[in-house]
């Protein structure tokens, strides 16, 4: 049985807070910001890194076997590319953004000038009734374009609300939660995994239990690009445990209501020892934890070893279905990927 009482009203509250604060990758302040008001609230102090992201420290009652553990903060997004002559914008995808998934979704422009503007993501020349060609043309990042909800019929009109090439673009991300325990929105990757770790950390707060060993945590910024799991971690650590998203789908073991370990990815294994070590934790503590193995996948652990990084990693998160689309999990999933993480913090 679970060593500690995980918040389940608190991880979904966190969870929702945290969905509807944009933080596309290379613009994450505001959700840093929330995080770190999080951690203050629970009495954790943290600090940001030359990059961004945020790092906090929680003392241990040993320091022979430091560890860490990491939750990404950026989402898919996008960037303005052009601003067209007809004053739409064209935009660049942020990593692995799937523009069929995207088609018809409201935007936010987040303007260098400081102001944000609405707008809605669309096909060009789009109206049924006009292009016969409408219902088939591909969608991708030259036939789709940004409807801007402003009087703008050309470039110069457009440039004038402040807009310019290089803008971040944010989607947004129509969170929602239904009595049978599905939690439906954009970007839980990763952000239930953030939400998750939050929980584990107020709870042992709220036990007042102190963790095992030295343990950093760190909210990366920049995982959707490849670079985020290195960001200001120290050269000691033993142990390096990232939370992320698992994978659902054909040939998948994991499903929406369950955590998972992932034991290979598009990188390689991961630490059989250190991922024996929490499949055995999860079974003492009741929780199934599934097994499986991601094809196309990498993660803030794979950033780590190709940057030098020594520890032992393992992975582990919540099943999402449909990731990077419309994304849905499970509270069930949710809940004991939080108490799994409660459990390996307080583990000698």
């Amino acid at each position: 049985m679970p060593r500690l009482d995980v918040s389940t009203d608190y991880l979904l509250t966190v969870l929702e807070d945290l969905v509807n604060t944009p933080s596309p990758t290379g613009e994450t302040a505001w959700a840093v910001r929330f995080v770190q008001n999080e951690l203050e609230s629970i009495g954790a102090s943290s600090h940001l890194t030359n990059k961004g992201a945020l790092v906090c420290v929680l003392p241990g009652l040993q320091d022979d076997a430091p560890r860490a553990l990491t939750a990404h903060l950026d989402t898919l997004g996008a960037m303005v590319a052009e601003i067209k002559p007809n004053g739409r914008l064209r935009l660049v995808a942020l990593n692995g953004l799937m523009w069929p998934t995207v088609e018809s979704e409201g935007v936010t422009i987040h303007a260098r000038s400081g102001t944000n503007v609405r707008g809605s993501l669309v096909l060009a020349n789009g109206a049924a009734h006009v292009n016969k060609e409408a219902t088939t043309a591909p969608r991708n990042a030259d036939t789709m374009e940004v409807r801007i909800d402003e009087r703008t019929k050309t470039k110069e009109e457009t440039q004038l609300l402040g807009i310019s090439v290089g803008d971040f673009v944010s989607f947004d991300p129509r969170f929602e939660k239904s009595a049978s325990g599905f939690v439906r929105s954009r970007f839980l990757d990763d952000k239930a995994c953030v939400a998750c770790l939050l929980a584990a950390v107020k709870a042992l707060h709220v036990a007042g239990v102190s963790v095992a060993q030295r343990t950093h945590l760190l909210f990366s910024n920049f995982e959707e690009v490849g670079h985020g799991g290195m960001d200001g971690l120290p050269d000691d650590l033993a142990e390096y445990l990232v939370l992320d998203m698992a994978c659902v789908g054909t040939g998948i073991a994991g499903d929406e209501h369950h955590c998972s370990i992932c034991l290979k990815d598009s990188s390689g294994p991961y630490s059989k020892e250190l991922s024996d070590k929490v499949i055995g934790l999860a079974g003492r503590a009741g929780i199934e934890l599934v097994p499986d193995i991601y094809p196309y996948y990498g993660s803030d652990g794979s950033a780590y070893w190709r940057s030098g990084g020594r520890a032992q990693v393992a992975l582990v998160g919540p099943g999402v279905d449909t990731s990077h689309g419309y994304e849905r999990t499970h509270i069930d999933a949710l809940r004991d990927t939080a108490t799994l993480i409660a459990e390996y913090l307080i583990e000698e």
